[in-house]
């Protein structure tokens, strides 16, 4: 049975921690995810929770403790947020090597310099090829609802690898909305026990983690991790429905808002596809058919689902909160397009750079970007991308 609450991002990814009760966290704090670790510090000295409280001296310790105790066999969590995350980068890659299925909550923060604590995704889409799943949360609803489904997929067989449930720092993290949380026991009982087919304390089958990967056996293991990558997305996808049955809340890999006539659509992730919708909504009234594509999972990146809804359309734009200094746009633009290629879709696209730094996106800049896309479908040029936002 589901319980009325008024929480922010932060407090309701505790909330969700709590509830889970993994059998390790350990975390060093940063803006704008300190609150998480906390909050879990504070149930732990309430006596609420179980879980074995690692405090340590950098964010590289922390991620290296989620995966020394995750070898040992035991479910392991933490949080962080831009350059404690970039600390973490070179852990990164060795946990989803090792196939450890840690969960990771980022608070989405842009990453310096100059020095910068408000959001951006340049944190998170860094390390978007480490090998790890991202799943990005529109509100704090679904950052909680994220993070009760990300052990559930990532200790799944088929996948065996870790999770990142983003959330936008301040804009989601710090502000109070009302959500719907699970009882603790149907919690539990949806998230059910770590048990692993491999781990080191276990002295009837001998393994390790972490040996030197040499010539004749990396590419082969690297091939493994692409393969359970894309078994995830069904592994995502069966979760998110069983979690639906649990609570009358469906996610699948992307959303489709006003979709099914649109003629206009923008992509984004996270907290400004709310601003999005509201924008979609407004224009509809108008009379112009725009809708809206809300990316939740990036990795695995679903390049067939992206293409499949934009098969209609006249214009597409493809909003990033990250540059890619690549002469092309941001990560997201890049993948879209390279989507619509593999999809012979003809469609006009254009990448939208924007807040950066924590630059407010209004719903005025949704209205300049759909009025852009529709002179873009009369047959005006398609540039690679533009900045909105940008004070000239």
């Amino acid at each position: 049975m589901s319980k009325r609450d008024r929480l922010s991002g932060n407090e309701a990814v505790a909330a969700a921690i709590r509830q889970i009760d993994p059998d390790v966290i350990a975390a060093f704090p940063i803006t704008p995810s300190t609150e998480i670790p906390q909050y879990v510090s504070q149930f732990k000295a309430e006596g609420r929770l179980s879980t074995e409280f690692v405090t340590v001296e950098s964010e590289h310790s922390a991620i290296s403790a989620c995966a020394g105790a995750q070898a040992a066999g035991v479910r392991a969590m933490t949080a962080t947020s831009s350059a404690g995350f970039a600390l973490m980068h070179e852990m990164l890659y060795v946990v989803a090597s090792d196939r450890l299925p840690v969960v990771m909550a980022v608070v989405n923060r842009a990453l310096t310099g100059p020095i910068n604590i408000n959001n951006d995704h340049s944190d998170s889409m860094g390390s978007r090829d480490s090998g790890w799943l991202q799943l990005y949360s529109e509100n704090a609803q679904e950052a909680y609802d994220n993070m009760l489904m990300a052990h559930r997929i990532a200790e799944s067989p088929e996948v065996m690898l870790p999770v990142m449930v983003c959330q936008d720092g301040f804009i989601t993290s710090h502000a109070v909305e009302n959500i719907l949380l699970e009882d603790d026991e149907a919690v539990k009982a949806f998230v059910g026990e770590y048990h692993p087919k491999d781990y080191l304390l276990n002295p009837a089958r001998p393994v390790a983690f972490g040996p030197y990967g040499i010539s004749a056996y990396y590419m082969e293991l690297k091939k493994q991790q692409t393969e359970a990558m894309e078994r995830s997305a069904a592994v995502i996808r069966e979760v998110s429905r069983q979690y639906g049955h649990m609570t009358g809340r469906y996610y699948d890999l992307i959303e489709e808002y006003r979709m099914e006539d649109a003629q206009l659509a923008v992509i984004c992730i996270g907290s400004s596809a709310g601003t999005g919708k509201a924008a979609v909504d407004e224009l509809r009234g108008q009379g112009i058919q725009a809708g809206l594509l809300k990316i939740r999972a990036f990795r695995p990146f679903p390049g067939r689902e992206i293409a499949a809804a934009l098969a209609r359309v006249k214009a597409v734009g493809i909003m990033d909160k990250a540059d890619g200094f690549s002469g092309s746009g941001g990560p997201l633009g890049a993948e879209v397009r390279a989507a619509l290629y593999q999809a012979k879709a003809s469609v006009p696209a254009v990448n939208f750079i924007y807040g950066l730094g924590g630059r407010d996106v209004r719903v005025d800049d949704f209205y300049n970007i759909f009025g852009q896309l529709g002179d873009m479908a009369d047959g005006a040029e398609a540039p690679m991308y533009r900045y909105i936002g940008v004070r000239e």
